[in-house]
């Protein structure tokens, strides 16, 4: 099956007529939520079984629920979190243990409605002049932490079937600028950049999925990592991550230009998958129809990735809570 080379979204709580008609037209890869999707669990099972009727298929459906500012899913149907690196520092020598158990609780929640991605671990490495919109995002300024920190975390979304998109590729902890807003320039040589925030990239680049990151290394490129060809081909060659590459959102403001000609350009720098948000109707058919149908080696990543999905382990979830909290000193909620 080659689907289409985009992850989109949906404006409300259910899927419109016209929604339905773009989904099964475009075949998307896969869908993402965000906060005005979710209401109570039964709503959300309903939206991602639409979702899937739509494409004939189980498409993977992905969110954003890191813990702390960035969680779509929250009280009181679902856990509020503390921030990452607040969580981290509250754990100390137990953070790998804790993380892997914030995110096998979290990849239950996500699997009970019908969520089978989730975009995180953020393993950024978090500096001095890391921007706000990040920083308490992150797990640590150590890049060699931030990977072991990052493998735990991924590997609780696995047990618990949920695909982790290990994010911001190749690293986004220079940037001190939001990138929602602006496009943040890196003016690190790039043996600082091999030195620190290649490194957690590296170490996890066995995940079945990444995210690129908005911001221009200008130490490789003037273009954007993400629509750049040099930066990709260092993410595949320098890094090893051959796995299945979404770009960051391209409506962006970190991207000048159309949508549209920014998903054909992003397809040509190497990414897989373009994911496209909060745009309309006529918006999302144009970058489906841009974006076009995956790429022979692109799908042969995406059946690997789909091959990573399996059922969750079988764990006592309120056994690994009471742990949860006894590392935190009943700590763990934002």
């Amino acid at each position: 099956m080659n689907y289409g080379a985009t992850i989109i979204d949906a404006d409300g709580l259910r899927l419109t007529a016209a929604e339905k008609a773009l989904f099964r037209e475009a075949d998307p890869f896969g869908f993402i939520l965000f906060a005005r999707n979710i209401d109570t669990p039964e709503q959300v099972r309903a939206l991602c079984a639409e979702m899937r009727e739509a494409v004939g298929r189980n498409a993977v459906i992905t969110i954003d629920q890191e813990g702390g500012r960035v969680q779509r899913m929250r009280s009181p149907h679902w856990r509020d979190w503390l921030p990452p690196l607040e969580l981290v520092a509250l754990s100390g020598e137990t953070a790998p243990r804790a993380l892997y158990l914030m995110y096998r609780i979290i990849a239950d929640e996500l699997h009970k409605v019908g969520i089978d991605s989730n975009c995180a671990p953020m393993v950024d490495v978090a500096g001095v002049a890391t921007h706000q919109f990040l920083r308490n995002r992150c797990y640590s300024s150590d890049p060699v932490r931030v990977a072991a920190l990052g493998r735990a975390a991924g590997a609780g979304l696995l047990d618990g079937g949920v695909l982790p998109v290990v994010k911001h590729i190749p690293g986004h902890g220079r940037a001190t600028m939001d990138s929602h807003f602006d496009l943040p320039l890196v003016s690190a040589p790039l043996s600082d950049l091999q030195d620190s925030d290649f490194l957690p990239f590296q170490a996890l680049n066995h995940f079945p999925m990444g995210m690129t990151a908005h911001l221009v290394y200008e130490a490789i490129d003037v273009m954007p990592a993400t629509l750049s060809p040099k930066v990709m081909k260092l993410i595949r060659e320098e890094i090893g991550f051959d796995n299945l590459i979404m770009t960051d959102d391209i409506s962006m403001q970190a991207l000048s230009g159309a949508p549209a000609e920014n998903a054909v350009n992003a397809i040509a720098s190497g990414c897989d998958l373009v994911l496209y948000c909060n745009a309309s109707l006529e918006d999302r058919r144009a970058v489906t129809q841009a974006a076009g149908r995956m790429t022979p080696q692109a799908q042969i990543r995406a059946e690997r990735a789909l091959s990573m999905r399996k059922a969750p382990d079988d764990v006592d979830i309120p056994a690994l809570e009471r742990e949860f909290e006894a590392l935190l000193g009943g700590a763990e909620h934002g």
